[in-house]
């Protein structure tokens, strides 16, 4: 006799089915893929969330993954890394002071150039880079001074300041800010000198992309002077990068706003705002932005040099 709460083999993949759906409509909200209900009071809604407000707001503690605490989306691959907030360490910067960084990308993966955040705090300020290594910073929170000679900047969320090596130079905050940085040892060539860009990231031209949707800015000039450039690159949702890219150029990347889908090698990651990407040569790499609002990330690429 047929037990009365028996289901019938047709039934269980649709139950599957429905199952995942469900799920998945859990995992992917609006604030991104494994988000959570803030439980922080005064949390801004997301009309007055300052910009990257993500990026130094993490999820960290995804309601469904509470019951396994050693649970961490970060990856270490030989070709590629996906380090996620949850597994960012921060430390004393050496030669900075009042400031906490998390190393992310470091030549002990194999990348010829560093990555890390700087969280600055109240009366904060930089050091200077070793001999002959090259500096690039973006603000992602709160307001920082640059400091070079006699003249001063301040340099707000989505401003950014290159400074070629060897040039004497100095950041400070009065309050907190985070500073996404790069350094490299600089690839000289003759008759060709690296100059000081300070810039704001909105301001640079979109650029044409052949065949692509995304929206692209360069951040550094294109002239060989200069041996590694920074591209800011906005996807809306639903848009993808049509070429799946295997190339000889490292990138370092932080994705600043929204949420999506990264192939890397033959693994597929779900990402979202606050996570670090290192692409070594030659990894197949694509990307695809999901949910309801527009991903945008920046991207270190070297440029301009012969690989050999």
């Amino acid at each position: 006799m047929k037990h009365p709460f028996a289901r019938s083999a047709s039934s269980q993949p649709l139950t599957i089915l429905l199952v995942a759906l469900s799920l998945f409509r859990v995992a992917v909200s609006e604030d991104g893929f494994c988000a959570v209900p803030s439980i922080v009071k005064g949390t801004p809604n997301s009309e007055s969330r300052p910009l990257y407000w993500k990026v130094t707001n993490p999820t960290l503690a995804p309601s469904h993954l509470q019951d396994l605490p050693g649970f961490t989306r970060s990856v270490y691959r030989t070709d590629h890394a996906l380090i996620t907030p949850e597994s960012q360490v921060f430390s004393p910067l050496p030669d900075w002071t009042n400031t906490l960084a998390a190393y992310l990308i470091t030549p002990a993966m194999g990348s010829h150039f560093v990555m890390y955040l700087a969280k600055m705090q109240e009366n904060s300020r930089s050091g200077l880079p070793p001999s002959d290594i090259e500096r690039f910073i973006c603000v992602v929170q709160g307001t920082v001074s640059l400091a070079m000679s006699s003249k001063s900047q301040r340099l707000m969320v989505d401003s950014y300041a290159y400074l070629p090596p060897n040039v004497e130079h100095s950041l400070s905050a009065d309050a907190p800010a985070t500073l996404v940085v790069f350094e490299r040892r600089y690839a000289s060539l003759d008759g060709h000198v690296a100059e000081v860009i300070v810039g704001s990231t909105d301001e640079q031209p979109l650029l044409e992309t052949p065949g692509e949707v995304f929206e692209l800015r360069k951040l550094l000039p294109t002239s060989v002077a200069y041996d590694f450039n920074i591209h800011i690159m906005d996807f809306q949702p639903g848009e993808f990068l049509n070429v799946k890219e295997v190339h000889y150029n490292q990138h370092g990347l932080l994705l600043l706003e929204g949420q999506g889908i990264y192939r890397l090698g033959n693994s597929w990651y779900p990402v979202q705002a606050g996570d670090v990407i290192w692409m070594a040569p030659f990894v197949p790499q694509w990307y695809a932005a999901l949910g309801k609002t527009k991903s945008r990330y920046l991207l270190y690429k070297d440029v301009n040099r012969n690989p050999l």
